[in-house]
């Protein structure tokens, strides 16, 4: 089961201002359609452990279920813009390509729901529990954010402001759709592979993109069965340090901000300090949650970690921009928050996986990247080590950008500063 992803990004303002209006038939028939689809579901289930298969008929239905219901939460959630149809056939802008019906192992349909809890833990933090636009209030009391529902209240703003999507906004809520959609086609028995969540490979094309913050991962997946037990002992004394340099970093934080506004730029110094600040504890995070391996050192060096965050040297930003920095970032900050719930189930099940196998599965290590990747950008930006507002959907990392030492705008102008693409 893959996702195709062939919206252009372009958005009506009267669509995107009424569409959870215009999505409600469309959800009403999605609720009938769900109760029809839960007992054929429970036919197909026997039918299944009994001939090892499921009936073409029955796997038809369900597949055009889970398409239909992906179609559905894409356009109610902002990543396509036409109206999707309501049979659930392929086409739209945003779908499924699904295979026929293959040979199943009995004892995994048998054990079907069961094996797909951490699957559908992990959709829970990305797409909610109710699977609504929104959605996120309900969530918070839980696990935090979903992501889903908040990059699409994000992008609402966006398109009303734009008239266009956001890209990384769109290119997170379809990798948040694609792994629903896997999830709920493997509890279905549309499928019996197992749901990916490498966010490398749920969508593409991905854009290549050289972000002043950017990261870089060459870490191996083998894990020490040891360490990994006592991984939450043996990161408690990075934790301690983590919080008395983040002590220092507000202060800092708080100085560099009336430097900037004043000077116009920050001090090298300042910069260094924040950054290293920024990549230590993005350092821990990864040791911490399973993303790297090795124990990290209590410095923040670059190039110490295979999870390596490279910052670019300090930049001319616009002084508005900096003025209401803190304004500025409360969405990426929220984005950041239903990240760390992400990357806290990527922990849980990543210490299960590592104990067992002496690995982390790539599509969680990939996706706790993800997560630490935006959170980094997201405190960098708060911090004013970058005005480069994070970038939330997958990408790969390009070349760092070419050095420019900070100049002067000419008298009477401001430079400008970095925005969402």
């Amino acid at each position: 089961m893959k996702l195709l992803l062939t919206d252009d990004l372009r958005r009506s303002r009267g669509t995107v201002f009424f569409r959870a209006v215009f999505a409600l038939p469309f959800l009403i028939w999605l609720a009938v359609w769900a109760i029809a689809a839960f007992f054929v579901a429970f036919v197909n289930w026997v039918a299944t452990l009994f001939e090892g298969k499921s009936p073409t008929p029955l796997h038809d239905f369900l597949a055009r279920f889970v398409r239909y219901a992906t179609q559905i939460y894409a356009y109610l959630n902002l990543a396509a813009e036409p109206l999707p149809a309501f049979d659930g056939k392929p086409g739209y802008p945003v779908d499924l390509e699904i295979e026929p019906p293959v040979a199943q192992n009995r004892w995994t349909v048998a054990f079907r729901a069961v094996l797909a809890l951490p699957a559908l833990a992990l959709a829970t933090v990305l797409v909610g529990s109710g699977n609504f636009v929104f959605d996120s209030a309900r969530s918070s009391g839980r696990l935090g954010f979903a992501v889903l529902g908040l990059a699409a209240v994000f992008g609402w703003f966006y398109a009303m402001l734009k008239a266009r999507m956001d890209r990384g906004l769109r290119d997170l809520i379809a990798y948040a759709l694609s792994y629903a959609a896997q999830t709920w086609g493997y509890l279905l028995l549309v499928t019996d592979i197992y749901p990916d969540s490498d966010p490398l490979t749920a969508i593409g094309p991905l854009p290549t993109r050289s972000d002043p913050v950017r990261m870089e991962v060459a870490d191996e997946l083998r894990r020490s069965r040891l360490t990994v037990f006592f991984r939450l002992a043996l990161a408690f004394p990075h934790l301690v340090w983590l919080t008395l340099w983040g002590v220092l970093a507000l202060l800092a934080a708080i100085f560099n901000w009336v430097v900037v506004l004043i000077a116009g730029v920050s001090p090298q110094w300042l910069h260094r300090f924040l950054s290293r600040y920024v990549r230590y504890q993005m350092h821990v995070s990864a040791f911490l949650y399973l993303v790297g391996n090795p124990f990290p050192g209590f410095v923040g060096a670059e190039g110490s970690y295979p999870i390596e965050l490279h910052v670019a040297g300090p930049e001319r930003p616009n002084r508005w921009g900096v003025f209401f920095r803190l304004v500025l970032a409360v969405p990426a900050l929220l984005l950041a928050s239903a990240f760390g719930s992400a990357l806290l189930v990527v922990a849980v099940l990543g210490w299960f996986a590592a104990l067992f196998t002496g690995q982390m599965p790539l599509g969680l290590r990939n996706l706790g990247a993800f997560a630490l990747r935006y959170i980094a950008q997201a405190y960098a930006y708060l911090l004013l080590v970058t005005g480069a507002y994070p970038y939330s959907g997958p990408c790969l990392e390009g070349p760092p950008p070419p050095a420019v030492a900070p100049a002067s705008p000419p008298p009477g102008t401001a430079a400008p500063t970095a925005w969402p693409a």
